[in-house]
């Protein structure tokens, strides 16, 4: 089966992180209106209801802030073709196998800069970012190349079998 194409993949990509960004947007709403909502004032000088809600809402817009920076990097993002000899790179799709799976299934996993954990085309690739420990362990193999790495607490050897 060939493998999906990567602008399907970041047009899927795109959805999920506007998707999550509306989300982050209703949460920084929420929690301003909490800060600044007339039952948040203090009632003595040891009540830090108000200060507790502006520091959630400063939490809540540097995230939203991050949010857009990831989602404007993803829309950005140039699509290129990589060779099947050539080492995993940003945006790489990758085809793995793994040692201690029973069912000896592929994985496809697409290293890109934003959306970690991702799963796109029904779950079919899973996005990894270069920070995760997959990510980093991926990165400049090449196809045949074997990697170990720290999944789920376990030791893994994952093997790679192409590069597009």
């Amino acid at each position: 089966m060939p493998p999906p194409s990567k602008a399907l993949l970041k047009e899927e990509l795109v959805r999920v992180l506007a998707a999550d960004l509306a989300v982050r947007e209703r949460a920084y709403q929420a929690s301003r209106e909490a800060a600044t909502h007339q039952e948040a004032k203090p009632e003595n000088d040891k009540d830090t209801r108000a200060l507790e809600q502006s520091y959630l809402a400063r939490g809540e817009a540097l995230r939203l802030e991050e949010q857009r920076a990831a989602l404007a990097d993803v829309q950005a993002m140039a699509l290129q073709a990589l060779g099947e000899s050539g080492p995993v790179c940003l945006g790489a799709l990758v085809a793995t196998t793994q040692d201690g799976r029973e069912d000896g299934q592929e994985t496809l996993f697409w290293i890109v800069q934003h959306g970690g954990g991702a799963r796109l085309q029904g779950g079919a690739v899973l996005v990894v970012t270069p920070k995760s420990p997959l990510g980093r362990a991926l990165l400049g193999s090449r196809a045949g190349d074997e990697c170990e790495v720290l999944l789920a607490g376990k030791a893994r050897i994952v093997r790679i079998l192409s590069v597009s």
